[in-house]
């Protein structure tokens, strides 16, 4: 190899020459005397490097004889090691099963006990008594790695360490303790305030519940707080010994408060029916306001009538007043004509008595319908979702079903109360009336008795 390498070089000395003595030679002759000139120059060099060449030969051959033993002790060192390791492999596996064998059934009890402290960390780094006594669960993961990942077995000290942990926390879980720490606002503020803890249940504030985060070990104001009803119970909360206090307790430490204030208020469960949902809200406005002026309206007929039933001289503020001057003002004529006279005032005051019940009735009747097409248009929102995205995802039909439930309920919240106003108005009315015709009758039967008796 090195032989073809000094060739190659000669070679390319060879040209390089060549191309210095073109440049400098004047004529052809000059330029080939000069080419034979390098040449002999050329096989000189080729010779001394072949010479030097041959005398270093013995040394190369030195060099891969040592190489070679080289290898053949690195091969066999590698086979002493490989032998060396099975070797120990089995002093291992006689080791681990004369250390079994000796353990017996305290084997048994360190997998137990691994297991509750890896279930106690778990249980620790969730509960509320955390906010209060921090940094338990650090000492229950270090027990847990160390006794699962080694042969190390507890000590009687960590023993006792996992047993009042969990005795602690079962103290705890009974007692009402106040202590002060820092607290996360609504807002995002940190400030410092004194917290009741209940037990291993809820933690407390200013009359609001808190929550424990455990990613980061802080305390923080649930944005959105319980119904009042629950609120008026946290604030009694004081943590006194001997002190007893209706509370609202959430038993799964913060499960169900959460759930609790995510559940919609009545203000979100009328924006989920959308445009339907106001527009039910709307007629059902309508209506209760042209129920309360009927109401008023025939309340005050109803005692002037009732008035005009108790007094001789017939009045004009009242339709039984009215129908009764039909009488006073036709003295002269006969029965049926006063029949058909009073039948007249009659009819005219019954528009006024029974005036926009018809329109409550309509509402009553619509607001139904109105709602079940929220509900059709709901369904075809949720059906869209689901082509779209499949049913993957909850939340993607959670719109539209809201809708076309709310809108049903909207429709029927309106309608229900619109019937019984209509039956309590329309009842009402029909009493007046009743009254009306009843003392038309009689006023027809005292002339025709007096006509008899002319």
């Amino acid at each position: 190899m090195k032989k073809i390498i000094n060739t190659v070089s000669g070679l390319l000395l060879t040209v390089t020459t060549s191309l210095s003595y073109a440049q400098q030679a004047a004529s052809l002759d000059e330029l080939l005397s000069q080419l034979e000139q390098g040449k002999i120059a050329q096989s000189e060099q080729n010779q001394q490097r072949e010479a030097e060449f041959k005398a270093k030969l013995s040394q190369q051959d030195q060099l891969l004889a040592s190489a070679k033993n080289t290898r053949d002790q690195q091969v066999a060192l590698s086979n002493r090691l490989e032998q060396t390791f099975q070797d120990n492999e089995i002093k291992l596996a006689n080791q681990s099963d004369a250390l079994n064998k000796r353990m017996g059934e305290l084997k048994e009890l360190f997998g137990v006990l691994q297991q509750v402290a890896g279930d106690t960390k778990s249980k620790f780094q969730t509960s509320v008594i955390s906010a209060q006594i921090p940094g338990r669960d650090v000492f229950l993961e270090e027990l847990a790695k160390s006794m699962g990942s080694t042969s190390k077995l507890a000590s009687i000290e960590e023993i006792e360490r996992l047993w009042f942990e969990l005795q602690r926390e079962m103290t705890e879980s009974g007692k009402v303790a106040n202590f002060t720490t820092e607290v996360v606002l609504a807002n995002g503020e940190r400030t410092r305030a004194e917290v009741t803890r209940v037990g291993g249940f809820n933690l407390l504030s200013g009359g609001k519940y808190l929550e424990y985060i455990n990613e980061t070990g802080s305390i923080a104001e649930l944005i959105r707080q319980p119904s009042d009803r629950y609120l008026a119970t946290a604030g009694q909360v004081t943590g006194a010994p001997g002190a007893i206090t209706p509370f609202a307790l959430d038993p799964t430490g913060g499960s169900i408060l959460g759930l609790l204030v995510q559940a919609p208020d009545t203000q979100e469960r009328i924006e989920q029916g959308g445009s339907v949902g106001y527009v039910i809200l709307a007629i059902g406005l309508i209506g209760l306001l042209i129920a309360i002026e009927r109401f008023i309206t025939l309340f005050i007929v109803g005692s002037k009538v009732n008035r005009q039933l108790k007094a001789d001289a017939p009045s004009k503020d009242n339709p039984l007043g009215r129908v009764m001057l039909v009488k006073s003002e036709n003295p002269d004529i006969d029965t049926e004509t006063l029949e058909l006279k009073l039948s007249e005032s009659i009819l005219r005051e019954v528009p006024k008595l029974s005036s926009r019940l018809t329109l409550i009735k309509i509402i009553s009747v619509v607001a139904p319908l109105i709602g079940l097409l929220g509900t059709v248009t709901g369904m075809i929102n949720t059906f869209q979702a689901i082509t779209l995205f499949g049913t993957g995802d909850p939340k993607l039909m959670a719109g539209g079903i809201s809708q076309a439930l709310v809108t049903t309920v909207l429709g029927l919240v309106v309608a229900i109360p619109m019937v019984f106003l209509f039956t309590l108005l329309h009842t009402r009315s029909r009493n007046i009336i009743n009254i009306l015709q009843q003392q038309s009758a009689g006023i027809i039967a005292e002339r025709a008795e007096a006509e008899k008796g002319a």
